[in-house]
């Protein structure tokens, strides 16, 4: 009898080991296109079926069809800005009247640097279609005609905006692009919270990325922070635990040159040209993907001083590289911030 509960006792420290090397976390890598850009994953999962990565996608790609682009006829945007103008303008979704409610806070709090109604402007411009190479030909600036005339549909203030109901002045024109990313990765991370056998991830929409849960050895996350002056190299990486999202905006991520002088995607409400505040890129660190990405570009605009004071009245850390190639940062970025050196 002792030599058969010996063996037994064995037998079942074996099975038990089995099933707890099976529940064991697995990478699934993923890298794909969505929302005009890059999408990166890397998911620790305790199910070796697991189609997260391909959900995640499927629901990227809904957001940017259904709800927030200004150039698919499918998408809610793009039905408010063609209603925009008419008599009893749009009623919207509960998810659009949050997120515009939320855009207008940070309009507000950022003196109107942040500005979700420069959709005018921005197709003015067009520094997409033509650092995409979608255009053709040699690029030329707006006149400035064309530019004052556009920036008078401009302004967050001219928005009437009444429970679910929204009124737009004719020729007004919104355009989500600071935030899309964002808000993508709050989505992310509510879809992550659903999903039992997930127990990390790290995932990257272009210039915004979320970290979740943990890593199976137990090391932090690492996020690089880019090197404006050299795109290939990082200035320094971030060491994180557990959910944040990292959003970074810069001139050298969509842009055109003319004359040796750069013109990027990042547009300032108050002139309609391309930022100019001495900043070269913008890191913000939050738990919040909508005010990372949204705090990014207002920050940008704001320039380090002005910027640094609405990143902290947001309870959020930035990081700030000017274009002489200094650093500034707040003590709480500071505080998980490694240079390269």
């Amino acid at each position: 009898m002792k030599k058969f509960f010996a063996v037994m006792t064995v037998w079942l420290a074996v099975i038990l080991n089995c099933g707890c090397g099976n529940r064991q976390p697995v990478k699934i890598q993923s890298v794909d296109t969505a929302m005009g850009t890059v999408i990166q994953q890397n998911i620790y999962t305790t199910d070796k079926q697991c189609e997260a990565a391909e959900e995640i996608l499927v629901l990227l790609h809904h957001l940017e069809e259904e709800e927030l682009s200004r150039r698919l006829d499918t998408s809610e945007v793009w039905a408010v800005n063609e209603a925009a103008g008419r008599e009893g303008g749009s009623t919207l979704s509960p998810e659009l009247t949050e997120i515009l409610k939320k855009c207008m806070d940070v309009w507000r709090q950022s003196g109107g640097a942040f500005d979700v109604t420069l959709g005018t402007v921005v197709q003015l411009w067009d520094i997409d279609g033509w650092a995409s190479g979608e255009r053709e030909g040699n690029f030329e600036l707006p006149e400035q005609e064309c530019l004052c005339h556009a920036l008078e549909h401009c302004g967050s203030e001219k928005l009437q905006l009444d429970g679910m109901k929204l009124v737009m002045q004719e020729e007004m024109q919104l355009d989500l692009g600071a935030v899309g990313k964002g808000i993508a990765l709050d989505r992310i991370k509510v879809y992550l919270q659903d999903q039992e056998e997930i127990t990390g991830a790290v995932i990257s929409a272009g210039g915004s990325v979320l970290t979740y849960g943990e890593k199976p050895d137990g090391t932090c996350w690492k996020v690089g922070v880019v090197n404006p002056a050299d795109t290939s190299t990082n200035i320094g990486v971030l060491s994180l635990e557990g959910q944040w999202c990292v959003s970074t905006s810069g001139d050298y991520e969509r842009y055109v040159e003319k004359d040796g002088i750069r013109y990027h995607h990042i547009i300032d409400p108050a002139t309609g040209y391309p930022a100019d505040s001495g900043v070269a890129g913008v890191t913000i660190l939050s738990k919040d993907g909508f005010l990372s990405d949204a705090l990014s570009t207002a920050c940008f605009i704001l320039g380090k001083e002005e910027g640094m004071k609405l990143a902290e009245s947001y309870d959020a850390e930035v990081l700030f590289v000017e274009k002489d190639g200094s650093i500034f940062m707040t003590e709480g970025m500071r505080a998980v911030y490694t240079e390269n050196r």
